[in-house]
């Protein structure tokens, strides 16, 4: 619906998606400091000492609504007709192939998921391992489907080709970036000094850092790209904000090396990585959603952003997969290594910005 406001040549496009990107994280700033006081009573002890968190759902569920209402009333006056028709409606028979390979996929699942409750292996760890093995597996099919349906021009499908190495970068950003609610959030609490001078916190009070971040180069990333008559390709960016986000890691794994691992050190350190990384962010998580737009077929435009949002499922994944590495004696190597692995592709992606530019053609 974003891409639809903008013509395809649009520059003001890449401005745009940040702004929507600015809009998901104001929600997400603001989710940990309403949810918490709404779940203890809005501070009048509304539920006695127990913490309902089902204050927070329905608080959710009120936004998602006003959110509907808005767009139900404000999309008629301001967005396409076309966006609020497929482009491509599916036949009677393709609905049917299309619940008939759901079907599959579930009594698969179900298959699966009853041979391993037969054979005593239904536990948290091999449910980890099965949805890392649905999550990088699914882009793979989505990808096949694209190529090999008769729908897709062949002009079309050398975008998509350009698509998957910046579908590549994507994944690996976001097992930096999503990390926030994992590792970093782990150093926060075993090895970060939770106050500066008087000013005391808790450890998840640093997951306000990747939205409020978000809030504040927004503005300077829209003026950017609105004033950047010649601004890089979108492969261009990727590399650069996969530059940014392997050196938040580096720069995670300096107080390890000066100070060692086993004491507290600076809330300033994840405050300056998460800074860092939140750049990398602007380089690519809206340009992402701006660059799928154009890149996808026209019949696989919904698809392609699903592809998109599977980037981060995949690298999430990983993440649930390479998380065991991490402890007080590896910390340093594992930031290092994760941070060089970006950088390295980072490099690698911009050799390749010729070959993939020529492949978008003019969706640059």
């Amino acid at each position: 619906t974003v891409g639809n406001l903008y013509d395809k040549n649009d520059q003001r496009r890449d401005a745009g998606f940040s702004l929507y990107v600015f809009g998901i994280n104001f929600g997400a700033m603001i989710a940990p400091i309403v949810v918490p006081w709404a779940s203890s009573g809005f501070g009048f002890h509304l539920f006695g000492n127990v913490t309902n968190f089902h204050a927070g759902f329905v608080l959710a569920a009120i936004g998602m609504l006003l959110g509907l209402i808005q767009y139900y009333f404000a999309g008629n006056k301001y967005l396409p007709a076309k966006s609020f028709k497929p482009e491509d409606p599916m036949t009677k028979q393709e609905k049917k192939q299309v619940l008939i390979k759901f079907s599959y996929g579930l009594t698969s699942l179900l298959i699966v998921l009853g041979a391993m409750a037969f054979l005593h292996a239904l536990n948290i760890n091999n449910i980890i391992n099965l949805i890392t093995i649905i999550a990088v597996v699914l882009p793979i099919i989505y990808f096949t489907i694209i190529f090999k349906s008769n729908k897709v021009s062949h002009s079309e499908r050398r975008k998509v080709i350009a698509y998957i190495p910046l579908f590549l970068a994507a994944i690996i950003f976001w097992g930096i970036e999503e990390s926030g609610a994992v590792v970093l959030a782990l150093f926060a609490e075993n090895r970060t000094v939770l106050h500066l001078g008087n000013w005391y916190f808790q450890a998840a009070n640093f997951q306000l850092l990747n939205p409020l971040f978000i809030m504040i180069l927004t503005p300077i990333f829209v003026a950017l790209w609105n004033s950047w008559k010649k601004q890089p390709t979108a492969p261009t960016k990727f590399a650069v904000g996969l530059g940014f986000a392997g050196l938040s890691y580096l720069v995670m794994a300096i107080p390890g090396a000066l100070f060692g691992t086993s004491g507290r050190v600076s809330p300033l350190w994840l405050v300056l990585s998460w800074f860092i990384v939140e750049i990398g962010e602007m380089l690519i998580s809206p340009i992402g959603l701006s660059v799928t737009t154009q890149l996808s077929p026209k019949v696989f435009k919904t698809q392609m952003m699903s592809l998109w949002y599977l980037s981060d499922a995949v690298a999430q994944a990983i993440n649930a997969q390479i998380i065991r590495f991490y402890t007080p004696k590896t910390e340093v190597n594992y930031f290092i290594a994760v941070g060089i692995v970006s950088i390295v592709f980072g490099i690698l992606l911009l050799f390749g910005v010729k070959k993939i530019s020529a492949l978008m053609g003019d969706s640059k």
